[in-house]
C-alpha cells in the first residue's frame, strides 16, 4: 500500500453490468465470507457455465461452497498474500466479494493466531492494525482489500452484477396498510441510519415513537434487533435498513433474509423498512412468508417515500 492513503472510485452497479454484458468471462474469483449469499452466487454462477474460483474465509463461509466450485481454498482473514497468489495461479481476471465478515473477530484473543497473517497481509493491513495510521471502519478496510486484489490486475465487480435480480424493488412486499405512526418511524429512522452510514459506524437503526431503541455498529444488524427487543419489551417497533450515501456495491451491501425475519418476529418487532435498489434480498417468498406469518410489514422505499412523509 505504500506510505500515501490510495483512494479508489466506488463502482456503480450500472456501470459493471454495463461492463460485464460488453466483455463476458467465464471464470470469476469469489471471496466468501458468512451466509447464504456467497452460496446463492456460486451456484448461480456455475449453473451459468462460470468457473467459480473460490476462496473461502475460514470460520465464516460456508463448507457447502465447494460443490459450485472449480477451485476451492480455504484462507485466514490476514493471509493477502496467498490469496493474490492462489487468484493469479487460478487465472482469475475479474473477482467479487460476497458474505459477511464478523467484523467482532478481530478483537477476539489470539485471534490473529487462527487467521495468521503472511507478508502480505502484514502489508495491506499493517497500517491499520500495527501502525494505527489508519482507521479500523468497514469501508477502509474492504477498499483495501479491493485495492491489493486490482493492484495485481484483477478487476473487483459488484456481486450483483453477476445476480443482479437479488436487490429488491421498490413497494411493499407485505400486504396491508402501514398506518402514518408507523411510516414517521421509517422517515426518523431513514434519516439517522442514513447519517449512522455516512458515519461508516453501522446500516440498521431500531426506533418507535421517533426514538432510537438500537443502533448497528459492530455486533451486526441481528444483535440490534435482539437489543431493541430487551430494551422494548412490548414490541411494535421498526427496523430500518438502508445503504451507506457513500456506498460502493462491492462490498458491504445491505442484505436481509430470512434470518432478518426470525429475528424481529422474535423481538417483537412490527415493521421492516429497507432501502430499494441498494439492498440484497435473499429467499423473497420465505421472508414474505415468515413476515406474513408473524404479521410484520416489510416495505422497500426510497428517499421520495422519505419526502412524502414529510
Amino acid at each position: 500500500m505504500g506510505g500515501g492513503r490510495t483512494t479508489l472510485r466506488p463502482a456503480s452497479h450500472e456501470d459493471a453490468v454495463a461492463v460485464l454484458s460488453q466483455r463476458p468471462s467465464t471464470r470469476v474469483g469469489l471471496i466468501a465470507g458468512w451466509g447464504r449469499y456467497p452460496l446463492i452466487l456460486a451456484e448461480h454462477l456455475h449453473n451459468r457455465g462460470y468457473e467459480v474460483c473460490c476462496l473461502a474465509v475460514r470460520d465464516h463461509a460456508d463448507p457447502a461452497l465447494a460443490r459450485w466450485s472449480t477451485r476451492f481454498a480455504w484462507i485466514g482473514l490476514g493471509q493477502v498474500g496467498r490469496s493474490l497468489h492462489l487468484l493469479r495461479t487460478w487465472g482469475v481476471r475479474e473477482a467479487t466479494l460476497a458474505g459477511k465478515i464478523h467484523k467482532v473477530t478481530l478483537f477476539r484473543p489470539w485471534m490473529w493466531l487462527h487467521h495468521f497473517p503472511d507478508w502480505g497481509g502484514v502489508r495491506a493491513f499493517g497500517p491499520h492494525f500495527l501502525f494505527r495510521s489508519r482507521d479500523n471502519r468497514d469501508d477502509t478496510l474492504l477498499t483495501t482489500v479491493c485495492h491489493e486484489i486490482e493492484r495485481i490486475g484483477i478487476t473487483v465487480r459488484p456481486a450483483t452484477a453477476y445476480l443482479p435480480d437479488v436487490l429488491v424493488g421498490r413497494g411493499p412486499l407485505t400486504p396491508g396498510t402501514l398506518a402514518r405512526a408507523q411510516w414517521k418511524d421509517i422517515a426518523f429512522g431513514w434519516r439517522v441510519a442514513k447519517e449512522m452510514g455516512r458515519l461508516d459506524i453501522g446500516q440498521t437503526v431500531v426506533v418507535k415513537n421517533q426514538a432510537v431503541l438500537a443502533v448497528e455498529a459492530i455486533e451486526g444488524t441481528d444483535a440490534c434487533i435482539r437489543r431493541a427487543g430487551e430494551l422494548c419489551r412490548s414490541g411494535g417497533f421498526t427496523v430500518v435498513k438502508v445503504a451507506k450515501p457513500q456506498q460502493d456495491m462491492r462490498f458491504d451491501v445491505p442484505t436481509v433474509g430470512t434470518n432478518t425475519l426470525e429475528v424481529i418476529a422474535a423481538a417483537k418487532g412490527a415493521v421492516l423498512a429497507v432501502e430499494a435498489e441498494k439492498t440484497i434480498l435473499l429467499d423473497p417468498d420465505r421472508v414474505v412468508d415468515l413476515a406474513v406469518r408473524n404479521r410484520i410489514h416489510v416495505v422497500a422505499i426510497t428517499e421520495e417515500d422519505i419526502a412524502a412523509v414529510g
